[in-house]
This record gives structure tokens, C-alpha cells and sequence, in this order.
């Protein structure tokens, strides 16, 4: 059989179609499946009510693994608290890690990517079969390890970066609705609840931050402080400044519906000011590529016939007449 296939060049044509066809059933199925399962997922999340509260039960399991390995190094003697504990926590916390574990695991990455980045270079080398002298890999290493140790960091800062973008993109929509709720007749507290259930798939980082402060109401807690809590929580100025309107609209005995009217409008003035501006840079943007790539193509494209008629006649006749 072996041998008919190998002086058969129909045969073995045939083989690798089939195997062709065989393998790409196989991919489609598995595709099927997945999406089947994605689709499954997605019900249960839609039944469940909120994807955020899928995402902070996965998101507990994880910080817990993660606490209890932190923990284990924690016992060999290492020590994982930082000099700089509450600046810390409140940057951590601005970036979404709300666990009381998530310094001393921010610590322990660091640690671990200090010396996971050279080894993993090393065996990189050795597998390559590349020999380097021993200042260029102290170098080398010293560089990746000065690179593990500022990663964590700069992922921390750019998810910070980008949950602060999306809550001032989302708040002008949450004051619109918490107006539309107090001129409705609910109160503060029922109105954030409201809201909060309501913005769960369109913005889940508002809905999160606005849950927190009904907990914490329902909790006993005073109002000053739970909304001075969901300020720290976000990061974002806009929402210390409007918890701070609140709590002054609350102490003065204001309305509290004008005092929403208001700020939505300024939040929804300052939104559509950061699109224009993002919108006014797009032809600076865009300049840059043009320049690099488009403009030298277009010079040499004008450049190119007068550059073949020198050739063509100025060199043959400057070579004649000398």
C-alpha cells in the first residue's frame, strides 16, 4: 500500500485531500462546540441578571489562590509589605484590585518577575546554542530584570488609566438616570440602587461603584462616607467632585434634582469636549504616517522620469561634448 502511494501521484493526492477535508471537519466541529459553549455562557450570565457580578465571583477565586500563595512565601520568612503601604492600596485599589491581599501580591510578582525575565533569557540562549561574554550577559540581564521589575507597574498605571476612562465616559449616563429617578420621587439611596441594577451590562464599572455605596448604606453606614468611599474607589476627579456637591447639596438642604441637572450637563459638556479634542488631534496623527511612508513614495514617483531623461540624454551628451 505504502508503495502504491509513493509511485501513485493520484493516490497520494487523493490521501491528502482526504486528510485535508478530515482535519478541516475536525477544526469546524471544534469551532461549533466552542461557540455553542460560548452561547451557553452567554444565557447563563443574561439569566444570572449582570456580567459584572459573574466576573467579581471569578475574580474572588483568583485573588484567593493568589493571597494563599502570597502567604506561602510570606512563611518561608519573605517579606511582602511595602514602605509605601497606603499609596499602594489607593493605586491598586483606582486599578481594580479591591483585595486586601493585592499589595503583597503586586510585591510578589515583582519579585518574581525580577528573576523569571534573565532565566528566562538564559534558557532562551541555551537552547539556541548562542554564547555571549560575561559583560554583555550581565548587561543583558541586568536590563531584564530592571524590565520585570517595572512591568507590573506600567500594567497597574495603563489598567488604572483605562478603568478611569471608562467610569468619565459612563457617569454623565448615570446622572441622567439618577435625575430622571429623583424628579420620579426616589430617594438618594433607591435611585443609586436603581440606577446601579440598571447600568450593569451597558457600564459595569459605574454599576460596581454605585452597588458599593447601596451596600454600604444598607449596611448602616453614613452617607458621607459611603459616598466619600465610592470616590476613592474610582480615582476619577469628577466623581470626587460630584460627591462632594452632594454631600454639600445634602448639609444645605438644596434640591437635590437641580443639583443633578446641573452636573450632568457640565459631565456631558466635558465628555463632548475630550471627543473634539481627540477629534482635532487625528490630523496631527495622521500626518506622521504620511510623511514616513506616503511622501517619499510621492517624491520618487515625480523624481523618477526626470531622473531617467538626465540619464538618457543630459549624461550621453555632457560625455560627447567633453
Amino acid at each position: 500500500m505504502l508503495d502504491f502511494l509513493a509511485t501513485n501521484d493520484l493516490a497520494r493526492l487523493t490521501v491528502l485531500a482526504l486528510l485535508f477535508v478530515m482535519v478541516v471537519s475536525l477544526c469546524l466541529s471544534l469551532a461549533g462546540v466552542a461557540s455553542r459553549r460560548a452561547a451557553i455562557k452567554q444565557d447563563l450570565r443574561a439569566i444570572a441578571g449582570s456580567d459584572a457580578l459573574i466576573t467579581s465571583g471569578l475574580s474572588v477565586d483568583k485573588e484567593t489562590a493568589w493571597s494563599r500563595l502570597a502567604d506561602r512565601f510570606e512563611q518561608t520568612g519573605l517579606n511582602l509589605a511595602d514602605t509605601q503601604g497606603d499609596k499602594l492600596r489607593q493605586k491598586l485599589v483606582a486599578a481594580g484590585f479591591e483585595s486586601s491581599a493585592a499589595p503583597r501580591i503586586y510585591t510578589l510578582v515583582r519579585l518574581v518577575m525580577v528573576f523569571l525575565m534573565p532565566a528566562g533569557f538564559l534558557l532562551l540562549l541555551s537552547m539556541a546554542g548562542v554564547e555571549l561574554t560575561v559583560f554583555k550577559l550581565y548587561l543583558y540581564g541586568a536590563g531584564l530584570a530592571l524590565l520585570g521589575l517595572y512591568l507590573p507597574t506600567l500594567f497597574v498605571t495603563a489598567r488604572a488609566d483605562r478603568r478611569k476612562t471608562e467610569i468619565t465616559n459612563g457617569f454623565p449616563d448615570c446622572l441622567d438616570l439618577l435625575l430622571v429617578c429623583v424628579e420620579a420621587g426616589l430617594g438618594l439611596e433607591s435611585a443609586l440602587d436603581r440606577v446601579g441594577r440598571e447600568m450593569a451590562l451597558s457600564h459595569p464599572l459605574v454599576s460596581r461603584l454605585l452597588s458599593l455605596v447601596t451596600l454600604q448604606l444598607r449596611a448602616g453606614a453614613n452617607r458621607d462616607e459611603a459616598l466619600r468611599k465610592m470616590s476613592e474607589v474610582s480615582g476619577v476627579d469628577e466623581i470626587r467632585s460630584f460627591v462632594t456637591l452632594l454631600i454639600q447639596s445634602d448639609k444645605l438642604g438644596t434640591s437635590l434634582s437641580d443639583t443633578l441637572r446641573v452636573y450632568a450637563g457640565e459631565m456631558r459638556e466635558k465628555r463632548r469636549l475630550r471627543a473634539e479634542e481627540k477629534a482635532h488631534r487625528i490630523p496631527v496623527l495622521i500626518s506622521i504616517p504620511l510623511v514616513v511612508c506616503m511622501l517619499p513614495t510621492m517624491i520618487g514617483v515625480l523624481m523618477l522620469p526626470g531622473v531617467v531623461r538626465v540619464i538618457r540624454v543630459m549624461f550621453p551628451a555632457m560625455a560627447g561634448g567633453g
